[in-house]
């Protein structure tokens, strides 16, 4: 039995914590925790067959250990003939917390980073027809890539600017942060009643309308305006 002293003894090498680069800082923010915002733009939940004038939120999970960082390529995945890509602001948690007021929310944020929450589409249609969980459509390996993460303290809170996605240089999708259903404080206040917001979670806002498939080969270059951009290749 370990002593109060003695380091723990596992069974097997834990992974590694899932972390992501802070821009310009040589430091890392480690992940606890990837919530995403489903519909969270009129035109993409028209799209996808929403009413956006209707619905409150509603969130999904994909794993810390989804995340691709660095510019890394994109796997192209198993069981799917039909990946989407969605380009999307996202949130760095800084502060945790329950319950957490709309007009105190953003200091919680610590930051701000560009995701691309890839979609195995089939089975997601095929998991919303059966009424279950999304997850095969949405929390498989390497479905989260992301950019570096810029601080609120350099960049503040934006609450406009366009959000877009290129393949192969052609753009595919278009939006602006202003287009959001549900902003950054209204997202963390509601999500915090829902889950107790911990330091290192990433919250993926939603995305603009025009998402579409991807193919073996393709590069997705992508950005939002203030915060970064995002490169990725499927292979």
């Amino acid at each position: 039995m370990n002593g109060p002293s003695d380091s723990p003894t596992y069974v097997f090498e834990p992974l590694p914590l899932p972390a992501v680069p802070v821009a310009g800082s040589g430091k890392l923010f480690p992940v606890h925790r990837i919530y995403c915002v489903g519909r969270n733009y009129a035109e993409h939940a028209l799209e996808m067959g929403g009413d956006p004038t209707r619905e409150p939120p509603f969130f999904f999970q994909k794993n810390p250990d989804c995340l691709v960082v660095n510019d890394g390529n994109f796997p192209y995945p198993t069981r799917t003939k039909d990946v989407h890509h969605e380009i999307e602001l996202v949130i760095a948690i800084g502060a945790g917390g329950d319950d957490i007021p709309v007009d105190a929310a953003l200091e919680h944020v610590y930051g701000y980073a560009v995701g691309i929450d890839m979609t195995r589409r089939d089975l997601q249609g095929e998991a919303k027809k059966q009424g279950r969980p999304w997850e095969t459509g949405k929390a498989f390996e390497a479905s989260a890539p992301c950019s570096d993460i810029m601080p609120a303290s350099i960049i503040g809170h934006p609450t406009s600017g366009p959000v877009w996605l290129k393949v192969n240089g052609t753009l595919r999708q278009k939006g602006n942060l202003n287009q959001m259903i549900w902003k950054v404080p209204e997202t963390v206040s509601y999500l915090s009643g829902l889950f107790t917001l911990q330091p290192g979670d990433l919250i993926f806002t939603g995305t603009p309308a025009g998402v579409a498939a991807v193919s073996r080969g393709d590069e997705l270059h992508g950005g939002v305006e203030g915060i970064g951009e995002l490169r990725t290749r499927v292979i």
